[in-house]
């Protein structure tokens, strides 16, 4: 029985540690902090955006570089989260505020749905999709 506690301990510390990631990653590209959000993308991670547009990572991060996307605010809600081993699914309801293209998108709430993997010892974002909430 305390070898299974121990077990759920460590889960739920894994837990709330890639809802942090999450939040980190974030702040991130609202903060337009490349350098850090490089570190929680990995190298093949792919974006499926609201209007259903796929950017890889060079591309989603290329364009805050260059300012044709701009992130004014992303509040996350409560971030939900399904941990298997190394793989995890985060999803959750956001307040997003957006430049896009030189143009304001009005703030809005979308559906986020992140998949993680841990890497060489690190989490990093894999795979994201937005959807928009009408």
């Amino acid at each position: 029985m305390m070898e299974q506690n121990s077990c759920r301990h460590t889960a739920l510390q894994q837990t709330e540690h890639l809802r942090e990631i999450e939040r980190c990653r974030l702040r991130a590209l609202v903060d337009g902090d490349l350098a850090l959000a490089r570190t929680l993308h990995a190298d093949d991670f792919q974006l499926v955006t609201p209007i259903g547009s796929m950017l890889s990572r060079e591309e989603y991060l290329g364009a805050i570089a260059a300012g044709h996307m701009r992130y004014l605010s992303w509040e996350p809600g409560e971030i939900a989260v399904r941990l298997h081993g190394d793989a995890a699914v985060l999803r959750y309801q956001a307040q997003l505020e957006i430049h896009f293209a030189g143009q304001a998108v009005p703030r809005a709430r979308y559906w986020h749905i992140d998949s993680y993997e841990r890497r060489d010892g690190c989490w990093q974002a894999v795979w994201s999709q937005a959807t928009a909430i009408r």
